[in-house]
């Protein structure tokens, strides 16, 4: 059973809704309160960087360029276990592995696409020796075809140029792990 009785019809806007309509049109209304937005936020203190030569805080935690560990003994810490090849969701981590002659498997190629690489950090949890790791550089560019591929060699290069770095980072964060 509907009952349409109750329904109110639609009723047209008076004049002085119209009125109000037209000096809020020509009064700029909204006009006016972005300027006090502006004057409000005009006299506050600014919180912007100078890039180059400011640099903001960075986490212990931010995901960087790679880089491979070596021991305090000077071999590399990398077994050759493809875990970080496994794990990796975009498929970045190109790992070929050999046997020595002591009877340990060492990787004998390491490369990681950065194109490919989406920074996501699996590789670093997935590693049972903390052999690779995500550094805090985050300043880098390639101007050459082939750059974006860092191979095992540049990559051990990089874990020794930033190896205090990346040994305070750890210990800082070894209480969460």
């Amino acid at each position: 059973m509907n009952d349409f009785s109750n329904r109110v019809p639609p009723t047209r806007p008076g004049a002085g809704d119209r009125m109000r309509a037209v000096f809020r049109t020509f009064l700029l209304g909204e006009l006016l309160k972005g300027l006090r937005v502006t004057l409000r936020n005009f006299f506050r203190r600014k919180i912007t960087l100078n890039y180059p030569a400011e640099k903001a805080p960075q986490s212990p935690r931010f995901r960087g360029l790679h880089a491979l560990r070596r021991y305090s003994n000077g071999e590399e810490r990398c077994i050759a276990c493809k875990l970080c090849e496994a794990v990796c969701p975009a498929l970045a981590i190109t790992i070929e592995s050999e046997l020595r002659e002591d009877g340990t498997r060492r990787a004998s190629r390491y490369d990681i696409d950065l194109f490919k690489c989406v920074y996501c950090g699996f590789c670093e949890e997935a590693c049972p020796v903390d052999a690779i790791v995500e550094t805090r550089i985050h300043e880098y560019h390639m101007e050459r075809r082939g750059e974006n591929i860092l191979t095992r060699e540049r990559l051990l290069e990089i874990g020794d140029r930033y190896e205090e770095q990346i040994a305070a980072d750890r210990s800082s964060d070894a209480s969460y792990r």
